[in-house]
């Protein structure tokens, strides 16, 4: 019975994008239509899952397809080759020759293009993966890093631009190497333009965060939400003074927690992770995706919910972008940390789980040729 449902969902959306493509004296490209009907199944049962009880599910959903379909369009033909190379080898980044660097490239040689200059001397290291550490729009202050983006979509003016970010990884390909980006896919800086416009009074952005009139539903959550930062940042909630609201901040004030409850929220992060892999990068780091759902009385981390958001953007991006990886800045214990790689299940998640403490304890093995710790 469901794949009967899926398969009449599917007929009407192609036949919605073949309407389009008439329109304009184009035909529908097949490649696409294969991915979408090889991943369709499993992407709407995923989307349902999380967003069945909105009354808008199916016009969402709509957009979601829409959205996969015009950035499949937009993405170029050498990455489309690429991808093409990577769908018939799956296991491509385990291969033993990739050698992997992480660097801010202002501390590297000045910025992006500095960056560039000395591919030669990373080549002669034998570098070939390396992660640009964040070079995303950011405000001067309240920053934390660099991870408190306030623009996915620019690079930080002293640094260069996103034309460089594409200039690099054209450069990379031809060389067989790989470039690594980070993705906060938690929360915003308080300066992007979502939060200023919720800020404003704009609903609908207010609803893109956790914002509350009063403090009821905060401290419902507090009762079972811990601190990330209880010295420096305590609280998870900050107050809006100025529009006397209060905000999930479980991080730093400064950064506000994404509402993945709300369908649009996915639906426009989702276009974050593809632009990016538009641009040619080849692995997203996504940031703090075991605090990505939020439920009351819980933890609010490595949540099941999370799971199933991170398998929804993965075969979302397997559609546009099959030859893009993911990797999971999980902090987390190890018996969590593997069930981003959605183990024992059908949907694909993070390819990649990255683990500072796991790290950290190697290193202190190999130091101290003791492994209690570990």
């Amino acid at each position: 019975m469901q794949l009967e449902t899926d398969h009449k969902m599917l007929t009407v959306l192609i036949e919605e994008l073949h309407a389009k493509t008439r329109k304009k004296n184009e035909d529908l490209p097949q490649e696409f239509v294969t991915r979408l009907a090889v991943n369709f199944g499993r992407l709407r049962a995923l989307y349902w899952t999380l967003s069945g009880n909105s009354k808008s599910v199916n016009r969402d959903f709509s957009q979601l397809i829409q959205l996969l379909y015009e950035s499949y369009l937009k993405r170029d033909n050498d990455l489309k080759y690429l991808d093409r190379q990577r769908e018939s080898q799956p296991d491509w980044l385990l291969h033993q020759k990739w050698v992997g660097m992480s660097l801010y490239a202002e501390h590297f040689n000045g910025d992006l293009k500095g960056f560039q200059e000395k591919l030669p001397y990373l080549q002669e290291l034998g570098i070939n993966l390396v992660h640009l550490m964040p070079v995303l729009m950011s405000p001067e202050n309240e920053n934390d890093g660099g991870y408190a983006v306030s623009d996915y979509r620019q690079v930080r003016p002293e640094l260069g631009k996103m034309s460089d970010i594409h200039s690099i990884t054209e450069k990379f390909r031809k060389e067989g190497m790989l470039l690594v980006m980070d993705v906060v896919i938690n929360h915003t800086s308080n300066q992007h333009k979502w939060a200023k416009k919720a800020r404003k009074g704009k609903k609908k952005y207010q609803r893109y965060y956790f914002m509350y009139d009063d403090r009821s539903l905060p401290d419902q959550y507090e009762t079972s939400l811990p601190q990330i930062f209880p010295e420096s940042a305590p609280g998870n909630f900050t107050y809006l003074k100025d529009i006397n609201k209060w905000v999930m901040t479980v991080f730093r004030n400064y950064q506000w927690d994404l509402n993945y409850k709300n369908p649009q929220v996915f639906i426009e992060m989702q276009k974050v992770l593809i632009f990016l892999a538009n641009q040619g990068v080849d692995i997203l780091r996504l940031d703090a995706p075991a605090f990505i759902w939020k439920e009351m009385g819980t933890s609010c981390q490595n949540l099941p919910q999370a799971h199933t958001l991170l398998q929804l953007m993965k075969r979302s991006m397997q559609i546009v972008a099959p030859g893009v990886k993911f990797i999971a800045e999980a902090i987390v214990r190890p018996q969590e940390i593997v069930k981003y790689f959605a183990k024992g299940t059908n949907d694909p998640e993070c390819d990649i789980a990255y683990h500072a403490t796991l790290m950290a304890l190697i290193w202190n093995s190999l130091a101290t040729s003791k492994v209690d710790l570990l």
